[in-house]
């Protein structure tokens, strides 16, 4: 039996993240396997699997920032905003923008006032984002993308975003490309940023390549590859009180605190160390995941999902 935890996979370029679900299940014969954070199918990189009572870790796994490496196509657009997807647009880059990015391919360094410089800045800024028409946001019971397949344009609202850190790596002139590493909250999409930067720089683009370097306090560095054998993803797993403590502030409850958590009852705070009031994982004094809780104004601590004792 494998015991529950989560699982760092290093997502190879093609499947879709459900399909890595499907190979961890067949992997670890389980049933119970998700994922916290999406994927797109051309996307590599961090994809955090959560196993069996891992499962209840994903609402808080998803929560949290993350950090790409993207490269932008110039010049084109396609209906997915990436490289899957069919060409829709495509124009000569302006003279003044080719410049620039044959003089940055040449190893100048990127000029403030210059077109680039200020397109990202105007990106940093960004506040509000319109998220690709190709994705699994859901209009009217339905996702988005079925209806885009279906030809059926979906109108979609821009919804609140905010990037962390956003900075040029390197610019080729042939292909006209830009790399960038982007740092951004939940509900982020790379390929509205591609969309959005070109019209800035006059122009259109698209995703070509996409990597998740970073999900919350999961990394690349620790990811594992999802053709591994059984045995060695099961000796990658990251037990569940550890990431627990990566994804939340840590909580320590009494014994008296450990058994009212365990049949969902009140947690007093002095049962509690440090009571506080934002979710946290309640861990026993062994360090066992018992609860994700919180307590409220008037002190009282609630079970907000509680974990089966080992």
């Amino acid at each position: 039996m494998t015991e529950p935890g989560v699982l760092v996979v290093d997502k190879p370029r093609g499947p879709t993240s459900h399909d890595v679900v499907a190979r961890v299940r067949r992997a670890l014969r389980t049933r119970e396997v998700g994922h916290a954070g999406t994927l797109d199918p051309m996307a590599t990189g961090v994809l955090v699997v959560a196993i069996g009572e891992g499962t209840k870790l994903v609402p808080w796994l998803t929560a949290d920032d993350k950090g790409y490496e993207a490269t932008l196509r110039l010049g084109a657009a396609t209906d997915t905003l990436d490289a899957e997807g069919e060409q829709t647009e495509a124009a000569p880059l302006p003279p003044a923008l080719a410049e620039e990015l044959a003089a940055l391919a040449a190893g100048a360094p990127l000029a403030a006032e210059g077109l680039v410089a200020r397109a990202l800045e105007g990106e940093r800024a960004r506040t509000e984002q319109v998220p690709p028409a190709f994705s699994a946001i859901k209009i009217g019971g339905e996702r988005a993308h079925v209806l885009a397949r279906r030809g059926e344009a979906p109108a979609l609202a821009p919804r609140p975003v905010e990037v962390r850190r956003l900075a040029l790596v390197r610019a080729s002139a042939d292909p006209p490309e830009l790399v960038v590493t982007l740092e951004s909250a939940k509900g982020y999409f790379v390929r509205s940023f591609a969309r959005d930067l070109a019209t800035t720089l006059g122009t259109f683009a698209h995703l070509v390549a996409l990597r998740r370097v970073r999900s919350g306090d999961f990394r690349a560095a620790e990811a594992a590859a999802l053709d591994l054998a059984p045995e060695e993803l099961r000796g990658r797993l990251i037990p569940l009180a550890q990431a627990a403590a990566r994804a939340l502030p840590v909580t320590e409850l009494t014994e008296d605190g450990v058994r009212a958590a365990r049949h969902g009852q009140r947690v007093r705070p002095e049962d509690a160390t440090p009571p506080r009031t934002e979710p946290s994982a309640w861990l026993d004094a062994r360090g066992v995941l018992v609860a994700i809780g919180a307590f409220d104004a008037e002190g009282a601590g609630r079970v907000i999902r509680g974990f089966v004792a080992p």
